[in-house]
């Protein structure tokens, strides 16, 4: 090792972000998200409200995940892309691609105003709270 390396190596080290705790602030954001979720679903809130944070809730997740194996952030809502990339770094994700696509569409739809919000059965909603848990689950065990 050259001299200057021993001498700027441990400055790039103090300025170079951790991915993993960066990871884990997105892990941090979207567990508040899905936790809101969750809470709002059992009180009988707006589906569309729910639906919105368990988007956000897999968003924030699978972002926390790729920026754990060295992705750079990149600014999207689209879970399908999202996930697909996940999918380079293990073939597991392909079980999330509906989920992905669905609440991607959703959240499009009812984020923003398009007329009066839409009411969705409660079984599907806990169907999208449930896949979102294994998701979260999943990415969990996946940065341990």
């Amino acid at each position: 090792m050259t001299i200057l390396l021993k001498i700027l190596l441990p400055k790039v080290r103090y300025y170079m972000p951790d991915r993993r705790k960066i990871a884990q602030e997105w892990f941090d954001k979207g567990n508040h998200d899905f936790t809101t979720a969750k809470l709002a679903f059992n009180a009988g809130g707006l589906a569309d409200t729910t639906l919105v944070l368990l988007q956000q809730a897999v968003e924030k997740h699978l972002k926390g995940y790729l920026i754990s194996k060295g992705w750079h952030l990149k600014k999207t809502h689209n879970l399908v892309e999202l996930t697909d990339t996940a999918k380079e770094y293990n073939t597991v994700f392909n079980e999330y691609i509906t989920l992905a696509r669905k609440l991607t569409a959703l959240f499009l739809e009812e984020r923003y105003p398009s007329g009066p919000p839409t009411d969705y059965p409660k079984k599907e909603l806990a169907q999208f709270a449930e896949q979102t848990e294994k998701l979260i689950k999943l990415i969990k065990k996946e940065t341990k």
